[in-house]
């Protein structure tokens, strides 16, 4: 599998109204309004990386242990490449659970989706 690039990444939202009002209204990102707000209109992802949740409660909260009381961090991110069906066979020969497809949605995007460790909805697609 290669992966050509990060098609995207975006929150998975318990409340879809307050998350919306910070996203659009507090941060001011350009959301189109409907079912699933979403945008094409920010610049690329620049920087990926593995944020330890003891080091993301570090510089939210400064200590090491995330609060009971906060929702743990969630969100999903979606990979490009070359061949859907070839990288989910070969996700799933590497031990890999596939929740669904491969199969293409209905706006055009080839998919495959699995959940990764730390609980990130992971698509390896195909988008055009």
């Amino acid at each position: 599998m290669h992966v050509l690039f990060c098609a995207g990444f975006g929150p998975i939202v318990s409340d879809p109204d307050a998350s919306l009002s910070f996203y659009r209204d507090s941060l001011g990102l350009p959301l189109e309004a409907g079912d699933y707000p979403a945008t094409g209109a920010i610049d690329g992802i620049r920087h990926f990386g593995l944020w330890r949740l003891e080091a993301a409660a570090a510089s939210c909260f400064g200590t090491t242990t995330w609060p009971a009381d906060v929702a743990v961090p969630q969100g999903n991110i979606e990979f490009d490449v070359d061949d859907v069906a070839r990288a989910a066979a070969e996700l799933e020969a590497r031990g890999c659970v596939i929740l669904t497809g491969p199969k293409t949605e209905p706006w055009g995007q080839e998919v495959v989706r699995l959940l990764s460790p730390e609980g990130l909805l992971v698509g390896v697609t195909r988008t055009g």
